[in-house]
């Protein structure tokens, strides 16, 4: 891993915040975000884990589990 590559990540925004701002997409993703925007206790500061423990807790439907697995790989190679 090079210096540069580091320094790209370090600028990568939370997994939250990052979802946060997909709201607008088409698909369950943009679902998830929309929920998001609307739940006070997202984690908005956290990784796909804490939105996973976050969305278990409030026992959220199982396809929007797999909406945090689209948005994980989408949020890693932006």
């Amino acid at each position: 891993m090079t210096e540069h590559d580091d320094d790209q990540q370090e600028l990568k925004p939370a997994f939250g915040q990052w979802l946060i701002t997909q709201k607008d997409r088409s698909d369950l993703v943009g679902q998830l975000a929309i929920g998001a925007v609307a739940d006070r206790r997202f984690p908005r500061n956290g990784d796909p884990e804490a939105v996973r423990k976050h969305l278990s807790a409030m026992q959220a439907e199982g396809d929007m589990f797999a909406a945090v697995d689209d948005a994980e790989s989408d949020w890693l190679s932006a």
